[in-house]
């Protein structure tokens, strides 16, 4: 479905991304970690073809996102939805038309009580029901998240892609964002791929984590996998952010392992 080969970037005489591969497992969620700088949302950013490569291929859905003409962009681009880190929705709107902003310009032809049926069962699905006539601007930064959710959920793409999903929360809602994040991909049975600085929540919602660390692709393993590497600077990663057990029998008491 979505597969990155051989990928370089560079910016002027910084580079970015050096020599990355990476397959992303299709119906499962892939989190994209690193310290900040380290080419996490570049790499987002050339999966959508917002970027291109300065050397390698992007294949999503058969299409090389390098190569392919804004025609094809545009094809490839409605098969995917986001969530921004921020939410990025629109204050002035109500979250009826924050939510179904996707489908006035990509569904025309739904009529207005199609499209508020539709609404309407997306925000039933995040756990907000009944909120579609309610200002924007008076949500908490959790109702945020989860508009900014049913806002990438409905036109039931194939593949959702996570931009710091729990940035700026606290950590109870961080967990409920982080629930419910499992909870859609059981239902919805997509693809999704989360780029977190928050290793907890990446443990607690990732089937697999890829680590970059100066451009270079460090690791890409199943998370029970990933978290008994003994890879340097993986283990300084992951002990900054969580309380390592010493030995490998007791990795599985890691949150998210038990």
């Amino acid at each position: 479905m979505i597969e990155l080969r051989n990928v370089y970037k560079s910016f002027g005489e910084n580079t970015i991304l050096r020599d990355i591969s990476l397959k992303i497992p299709p119906g499962q969620t892939t989190a994209i970690i690193g310290p900040s700088g380290t080419g996490k949302s570049v790499t987002l950013k050339h999966i959508v073809g917002l970027l291109r490569p300065d050397e390698g291929q992007v294949l999503c859905f058969g299409t090389d996102m390098a190569t392919a003409n804004e025609a094809d962009l545009y094809k490839v681009r409605r098969r995917f939805g986001m969530l921004f880190q921020d939410g990025a929705l629109f204050d002035s709107l109500t979250v009826g038309a924050n939510i179904s902003f996707p489908l006035v310009h990509h569904a025309p032809e739904m009529s207005e009580e199609e499209r508020r049926a539709k609404v309407e069962e997306k925000l039933s699905l995040v756990g907000l029901p009944g909120i579609y006539d309610r200002p924007t601007s008076g949500l908490s930064g959790g109702q945020r998240k989860r508009v900014g959710l049913g806002r990438a959920i409905v036109t039931e793409p194939e593949v959702i892609l996570f931009d710091e999903p729990n940035s700026g929360l606290d950590p109870i809602t961080s967990d409920a964002i982080d629930a419910l994040i499992s909870e859609m991909k059981e239902a919805l049975g997509i693809t999704f791929i989360v780029i977190s600085h928050d290793i907890v929540g990446t443990i607690n919602v990732a089937d697999h984590i890829a680590m970059l660390y100066g451009g270079n692709l460090v690791a890409f393993k199943p998370t029970e996998e990933f978290v008994r590497l003994d890879i340097p600077i993986v283990r300084q990663f992951l002990k900054r952010n969580l309380i390592l057990p010493e030995g490998p029998d007791e990795v599985a008491r890691l949150p998210g392992l038990e």
